[in-house]
């Protein structure tokens, strides 16, 4: 279920679209699978799937970024994490190789899964290819559009979970981590991050970032 200002947001969106239902009828198979999350966050007065969620606030981001943007990406951005929790990171082994399997891992997942809904809901191979590219943020410096991906997941982080990361990390650790994000970003997206309202200690700890000496 989806707040009135995320349905509105969607319902805006679907407007420019060349097939208005098409798109609305994905995105809301899109939703009812990320509902089914059984971590649940507050949304309001009622409780929705944690990557429904996340959801919402990728395709926000994505718009924030770009209000005229693309039908793949904002596809994408609805099905960027789908189904995430049925691929933990406990199924893999410890340390940075597990890691780094499980990251590649999980952009396949959600890119296969992502592309069954869009064949069922009437896309056609090339349309399903290019919200398949996105998901998998492939050639980020030929594909702008995986690049606005980029771009938007970094900012969610920064905006809505780097607060609670930062109370568990080390400083150190969250400076070497920050300093990764920033590099991933273009500079639309950079520009974007300087922007959020973040907190003193979050703030300082770009600073460092951005100003190490």
């Amino acid at each position: 279920m989806s707040s009135v200002t995320d349905r509105e947001r969607v319902r805006s969106a679907a407007k420019r679209m060349p097939n208005p239902d098409r798109f609305l009828d994905v995105i809301g198979r899109i939703d009812a699978v990320n509902g089914e999350d059984p971590k649940r966050v507050s949304a309001g007065s009622i409780e929705i799937g944690y990557e429904l969620h996340f959801s919402q606030l990728l395709f926000s981001q994505v718009l924030a970024l770009d209000s005229e943007a693309s039908e793949a990406l904002l596809i994408a951005a609805r099905s960027q994490h789908i189904c995430r929790w049925k691929k933990p990171r406990s199924e893999y082994s410890e340390g940075r190789a597990g890691y780094l399997k499980w990251r590649s891992d999980l952009k396949g997942y959600h890119a296969d899964l992502t592309s069954e809904i869009l064949d069922s809901g009437g896309y056609d191979a090339r349309e399903v290819e290019s919200v398949r590219q996105i998901n998998l943020k492939a050639s980020r410096s030929q594909n702008a559009d995986s690049q606005a991906m980029e771009d938007a997941l970094c900012l969610v982080f920064l905006e809505h979970q780097y607060p609670e990361f930062r109370l568990k990390a080390e400083a150190s650790k969250m400076v070497n981590i920050l300093r990764k994000t920033w590099a991933k970003m273009s500079p639309r997206g950079q520009e974007a991050a300087l922007a959020l309202n973040l907190g003193t200690e979050e703030s300082r700890l770009v600073e460092e970032v951005l100003n190490p000496d």
